[in-house]
């Protein structure tokens, strides 16, 4: 920490990513929302009051939206100056925030008075490549290529990130690398605020201070897990049809997945137990699975196969 009235201190905030699925789609808690911007639940770490870390953002978090969080895993150290990363502390102490996020899933999307889910995809609407808005992804290449001129690494992280030429693959998993391109370009509303400049056409829903940067970590990192740990399971109900199951793969990944492929790839996982019982909604009934928990004393269990459609 500085001292004296020229130095600048260093405050340590804690920011949690709180994903969940809701009605098929992938969800974010937020609080303290105006009708511009969602915000993640943030809390101040006291290094003389806070044990740990974890400890911290679990009591702020509850304290915040009256949730309690179960698994908790931290994401990335942000700081980076010339963004409101978290936010600017008021006041003649100057502190530059730093912020430590975390990603936490939970099967409870449930509503509290003082929180709320938000979709992920209202706030990446171009991460969803199930039925992509193509109008906005016509928008986005464009503008990305003006931006990009005549720049052979501009155009190359343009065409790469976004898949702009045949061949080129979506990688679902550079949720970060996308938004960080949107906002070198100045596409998105929070660059525009932080270089104190008039906002471009709104693209995707804002995020108060840097907590859109720190989202897109946390769906990277997640849709990243899928495939070598079985955090699906931390999203999906306690019994799940294989349908729900790829439902809510797909909610997560953005993608649309190949049926056959998909349940061939969950039966080898062997990640899914059936129960034996059949699910009694309406339409034709199917069999109810479970997470098949793996024996501690063995391998860590992997993920799940995400096989697209082609």
């Amino acid at each position: 920490m500085g001292g004296g009235g020229d130095s600048t201190g260093v405050r340590i905030g804690l920011s949690a990513v709180v994903m969940a699925l809701h009605d098929r789609q992938a969800v974010v808690l937020t609080i303290g929302e105006t009708e511009a911007e969602a915000a993640l639940p943030f809390g101040p770490f006291d290094p003389a009051a806070d044990r740990t870390f974890e400890l911290a953002l679990r009591a702020f978090v509850t304290a915040q939206t009256g949730f309690r969080l179960g698994f908790v895993e931290q994401l990335y150290t942000f700081g980076d100056l010339g963004r409101a990363s978290p936010r600017a502390t008021p006041g003649p102490e100057r502190m530059r925030e730093v912020s430590v996020g975390y990603l936490a899933l939970t099967r409870a999307a449930t509503e509290t008075p003082a929180a709320r889910w938000t979709p992920i995809f209202d706030i990446f609407p171009w991460e969803d490549r199930r039925s992509p808005d193509a109008a906005l992804m016509d928008r986005i290449a464009a503008d990305l290529t003006a931006w990009a001129g005549a720049e052979p690494r501009r155009q190359a992280r343009v065409q790469t990130l976004f898949a702009l030429r045949p061949g080129l693959r979506w990688n679902e998993e550079r949720v970060l690398d996308r938004y960080e391109l949107l906002y070198e370009a100045g596409l998105v509303t929070e660059a525009a605020r932080d270089r104190d400049e008039p906002p471009p056409a709104a693209l995707g829903r804002a995020m108060a201070s840097d907590h859109r940067r720190i989202l897109a970590t946390g769906l990277g990192r997640l849709r990243s897990k899928l495939k070598y740990r079985p955090v699906l399971f931390d999203l999906a109900p306690e019994t799940f049809t294989l349908f729900e199951l790829q439902a809510a793969a797909e909610a997560v990944s953005g993608l649309l997945l190949h049926k056959q492929n998909f349940r061939r790839g969950v039966e080898r996982s062997g990640l899914a137990a059936p129960t034996g019982v059949m699910s009694a909604t309406g339409g034709r009934p199917a069999e109810l699975f479970r997470f098949a928990i793996p024996d501690p004393q063995g391998a860590p269990a992997g993920g799940l196969p995400l096989p697209t459609l082609r």
